[in-house]
């Protein structure tokens, strides 16, 4: 292989270029023992992040029996996260581009801690307040797959979207959990409860500045293959966790090539659905048979997520439940989600074709609503934590899809931002037309139905999405 045209770069990144021509020994890695404390720092700032990215939606639910909420108002309540969602997903990629992805998830969680403020506020401010909420998380769900890929080693990558699933799911059961005691204690003030959500919400933010350090240089980190055969080795960005340097690099301070910098170009010109043409369809807009099939699954799936978050404890009562137990498993929903969110993505990861995982997620979900449909008074427990694996597994599976059907990290924030705008636009129809099923036939069995045929729908939706590989491989180097 020759080697592209130089340009000026630091002595000690010559010589680790040079590494690379054959003969060459290869390049040291990354001391982990140097490493060791800003990997912990990572992986604490991440799981912060993660506890308080739902942490506002999983409230409404248990207070929802008990502090007098009307319909119309659970309804918008409803509606508001995931339009809003995919109104705004498409900032995240002006935030990547101009932010870095470390800058753009600072500043996402700061505007969520100021909508978390803002929500207990009067029922004006819940409003407003679940809106800027909204736009912060478009923003975080966008950049997080992103994240994990530039900063973790491919290997990593199945258990971090895991862990961000799992720290979402416990973060939102435990306020959830702590809505009711909170409102009985306060004599029924349902903005102290509301309040609680600033804790976490302080927290992420805390926990994700010392990432700071690192913003700036992970904007246009999609060269990862060509940066990788310039030979510049993974540096402090990476954490010791292997991440190929080049234009993400972290703490190489390493200039881009010609060559990387014309693979930048390519893989950008790629967009979210160029499929067996290359760079055409990028070129012209269209979206290719994967990334329709990534925003139907991850929109049919979360609209099945939003709607009955906000209507399973509407449901139970309906079915003869107590207003307090509903309120309680709508926690055990939750809970549902964060195991269903951590295993789901693990398993998914480690294979190439997820098809079976897509598959299996659908099946629990059909149980948990066959439950709700046949015997909801019966075992409501159980199908609360039925349902919530299934549905908290289709929601942090799309996170793997992305990783594993993009090219490269620009190829992944592309996806990403077109299945969640795609997606999220969709979902919010759900929590409307559950609400006016239920008005005009009086019980939630046409609902639940309604459910199931959406599972159908999402079945056939999953099928590409689940095996097509990368549409292309890594660009060649210039000079190459």
């Amino acid at each position: 292989m020759s080697v592209p045209a130089p340009v000026p770069v630091p002595a000690a990144a010559q010589s680790s270029a040079a590494a690379q021509r054959p003969g060459a020994a290869e390049p040291a890695p990354p001391r982990p023992a140097r490493e060791g404390p800003a990997a912990v720092m990572l992986v604490v700032g991440f799981v912060l992040l993660s506890l308080n990215t739902r942490v506002a939606f999983g409230q409404l639910g248990p207070l929802a029996p008990v502090a007098g909420f009307g319909t119309g108002t659970l309804t918008l309540l409803g509606l508001l996260p995931p339009l809003c969602m995919g109104l705004f997903a498409p900032l995240a990629a002006t935030a990547r581009r101009r932010l870095g992805e470390e800058r753009g998830l600072f500043w996402a969680s700061a505007l969520l801690l100021a909508g978390a403020v803002v929500r207990i506020l009067g029922l004006p401010g819940l409003f407003i307040g679940t809106v800027l909420v909204s736009i912060a998380t478009a923003v975080v769900n966008v950049l997080i797959p992103v994240f994990v890929r530039s900063r973790f080693e491919p290997r990593r990558v199945g258990v971090m979207m895991g862990v961000y699933a799992l720290s979402m799911g416990v973060g939102s059961a435990l306020v959830a959990a702590l809505m009711v005691p909170v409102w009985e204690a306060s004599g029924h003030s349902w903005r102290t409860a509301i309040g609680l959500a600033a804790v976490p919400a302080a927290l992420a933010a805390l926990g994700i500045a010392p990432q700071l350090r690192h913003a700036g240089r992970g904007a246009g980190r999609g060269a990862e293959p060509g940066a990788a055969r310039t030979g510049v080795p993974s540096g402090a960005g990476a954490v010791g966790m292997g991440v190929p340097g080049g234009a993400g690099a972290v703490g190489t301070g390493v200039p881009r090539s010609a060559g990387t910098r014309a693979g930048d170009t390519r893989a950008r010109a790629g967009g979210a659905g160029v499929g067996k043409g290359g760079d055409r369809s990028g070129r012209t807009g269209r979206l290719d048979g994967l990334a329709w099939s990534l925003i139907a699954f991850f929109g049919l799936q979360t609209l099945l997520f939003y709607t009955t978050l906000a209507w399973l404890p509407a449901i139970l009562v309906d079915a003869g439940v107590a207003k307090g137990t509903a309120g309680g498993m709508q926690s055990l929903f939750i809970l549902g989600v964060a195991i269903g969110g951590f295993l789901t993505p693990v398993l998914a990861a480690a294979r190439t074709d997820q098809r079976p995982h897509l598959f299996g997620v659908l099946l629990v979900c059909a149980l948990g609503y066959a439950g709700l449909l046949v015997a909801p008074a019966s075992a409501p427990a159980l199908w609360a934590v039925v349902l919530g694996a299934g549905l908290g597994g289709g929601q942090a599976v799309a996170g793997v899809l992305y990783v594993k059907r993009g090219r490269d990290h620009d190829h992944v924030a592309a996806l990403s931002t077109v299945a969640q705008t795609g997606g999220y636009l969709i979902a919010a129809a759900g929590p409307v037309t559950a609400s006016v099923l239920h008005a005009v036939t009086g019980t939630w069995t046409a609902p639940l139905f309604a459910f199931v045929g959406v599972l159908l729908l999402s079945t056939v939706a999953s099928l590409r999405a689940g095996h097509d590989r990368p549409a292309a491989g890594p660009a060649p180097v210039a000079g190459a």
